[in-house]
């Protein structure tokens, strides 16, 4: 199974979160997922998101999503999770979330929660606000911020997690670690991946954060026919069809 080109850098990202928000929310913004009234279903709202800016190339390396949630104590609130997917410092990332947090107010008068991960490999850069002051006439936007390289150094105790996205910032830590071993990150792809089918998940969200892991890490065509041997054979010792079918 082999994700579409075109839609590699966001479309897992967003397949995730669309099945996993509560689970995402609870290992990256904790405080947020406990103020979340979860009895309650949340909407994804990415027709809103297309109408902010419907030229922008979000396929090229950002995967935004918009959810609408019910807090405990009643109000609706609106979530806006952007996924730096490409791994790569850049100027305009904070005057981008303010130009997106802006734009959801301005056409919806909706207040918005803003957060974003990061999957870059650079400890230093960790942008969390926008804004200027000039004469007493100041503007801002204070934004929440999860650095996945942060998580560096704590790999048994994310394999012990039992949240799904606890082993999705795993394979990211290994993808940046093995970038010049190929051999190795088939050891460590095949290990997540396996650690999968013993989180209990249903068919549909196993295969989605297959996608992710699959899309973060790579191999090179030898290895990556080894590895599709390597499921299947486990699969068929499982008997748990879920990847290769």
């Amino acid at each position: 199974m082999r994700s579409n080109p075109a839609n590699d850098l966001d479309s897992p990202w967003k397949e995730a979160l669309d099945l996993f928000l509560q689970q995402f929310l609870a290992f990256f913004f904790p405080a947020i997922h406990a103020a979340v009234d979860w009895s309650r279903q949340y909407e994804s709202l990415d027709k809103e998101l297309q109408k902010l800016d419907p030229d922008a190339r979000v396929g090229k390396r950002l995967a935004d999503k918009l959810f609408k949630v019910w807090l405990k104590d009643g109000q609706e609130a609106w979530l806006l999770i952007h996924i730096e997917v490409q791994g790569r410092r850049e100027k305009q990332f904070a005057e981008r979330m303010f130009t997106y947090s802006y734009r959801i107010y301005d056409l919806y008068r909706k207040p918005v929660l803003s957060m974003a991960v990061l999957c870059d490999a650079d400890p230093a850069w960790k942008p969390d606000h926008f804004g200027y002051n000039m004469w007493g006439c100041e503007l801002s936007l204070r934004f929440l911020v999860a650095k996945l390289v942060e998580y560096k150094g704590q790999e048994q105790q994310l394999e012990a997690d039992r949240n799904p996205f606890a082993a999705i910032v795993l394979a990211q830590l290994k993808a940046i670690e093995t970038r010049q071993s190929p051999s190795e990150r088939k050891v460590w792809k095949l290990r997540l991946i396996k650690a999968l089918y013993d989180r209990g998940l249903k068919r549909e969200e196993m295969r989605q954060l297959f996608r992710l892991i699959d899309w973060m890490m790579r191999l090179p065509d030898e290895l990556e026919a080894e590895f599709w041997q390597d499921i299947h054979h486990f699969e068929e010792e499982r008997r748990m069809p879920y990847v290769t079918s």
